[in-house]
């Protein structure tokens, strides 16, 4: 409801009290109360939807679920819904997340939103763990069952992270950037600063260079690439996310940003200048950049202190995942 509407109706249940007299003004006092309570829309803040089996670890009650049903799995539930959940995958990072809402601005905070395939009665477990561990997080979907992706564009994400494979096709088919978690474990860094890193093509950027060098090879992929090196890429899936966080790093001087991003990615020169006329037609700051020319990335991840890496490629993530949180995102060719 916009703020104009809620005057109205406001000034409405007054002239109801006016007119109609004070026998029900208990009942009208507790409706303004309400409204005045309804939050603001979440058009200015950063929204991260996040699923209940990526912030905590669920796997002995999903293994009841897979092994003795949804009854089974509803008891396990409820007689543990006291006992809190482990922490997930995501969970350093959304900790982190949460964090930085102490040195942004009110209209400019961060958002946590958590979608689960729960049902509201086995979800108290995953709410009391979330008041365990003092997780500034009040929004919730819990679909009973069913996939809870279609509620992300309602909320306004920007960002979707889940175990869910199927979950994070449905979000990138909505234009939401989405990734499935395939970490080992939940880890964090020492660090305060909020560390992310992107592969380029097919994440940053759409997978129109990517095809090419699928189709015609390296040399046919550089040359290409040197001749469109003045033509911006299309953005990619996760575009806006960045833009997102640019907009938040924005809000600090540069030396004093609790956000840091780089690229890492397999391209090398003579195909690095594209990449950064595109960014630069974007008006988009990244911090680093980092060039590998095929080498394995993950000695860079560990080196630049990720606590997430965003990576198209399979094998980028199976080598990255033991040692950073990692995101595979199943969009471009490279997934067809």
């Amino acid at each position: 409801m916009s703020r104009q509407a809620k005057k109205t109706l406001i000034r409405c249940r007054a002239e109801h009290i006016r007119c109609c007299g004070a026998q029900n003004h208990w009942q009208v006092t507790e409706q303004l109360s309400m409204l005045c309570r309804m939050p603001a829309q979440l058009n200015d803040k950063l929204v991260i939807a996040i699923s209940s089996r990526a912030l905590f670890n669920l796997d002995d009650s999903h293994e009841v679920f897979e092994k003795e049903g949804l009854q089974a799995y509803s008891n396990y539930q409820v007689a543990r819904e006291e006992q809190p959940l482990e922490p997930g995958e995501a969970f350093p990072l959304v900790n982190k997340l949460l964090r930085l809402n102490r040195s942004l601005d009110k209209d400019a905070q961060v958002e946590v939103v958590l979608l689960s395939r729960n049902s509201a009665d086995t979800g108290l477990r995953v709410f009391n763990s979330i008041q365990h561990y003092e997780l500034d997080i009040s929004r919730a979907a819990f679909c009973g069952g069913e996939s809870p992706w279609r509620y992300i564009n309602a909320f306004g994400c920007t960002l979707f992270l889940s175990n869910e494979a199927q979950d994070v096709r449905h979000a990138l088919e909505c234009g939401v950037a989405a990734a499935t978690l395939v970490s080992r474990r939940g880890r964090g860094t020492d660090s305060e600063q909020l560390r992310f890193a992107f592969d380029g093509d097919a994440v940053l950027f759409s997978d129109e260079a990517e095809q090419v060098y699928k189709r015609d090879g390296l040399e046919a992929f550089t040359a290409s690439e040197k001749a469109a090196a003045k033509e911006p890429l299309r953005g990619g899936p996760f575009k806006p996310f960045l833009a997102a966080l640019h907009r938040l790093q924005q809000s600090f001087p540069p030396t004093e940003a609790p956000i840091r991003t780089a690229l890492v990615t397999a391209r090398s020169a003579p195909a690095h200048e594209r990449v950064i006329r595109t960014l630069r037609a974007w008006n988009i700051r990244i911090d680093e950049s980092i060039f590998l020319g095929g080498l394995n990335k993950t000695d860079f991840l560990r080196a630049y202190q990720a606590d997430v890496f965003f990576d198209d490629q399979q094998t980028h993530c199976d080598s990255a995942s033991p040692h950073v949180a990692t995101g595979h995102v199943p969009h471009g060719i490279a997934n067809s």
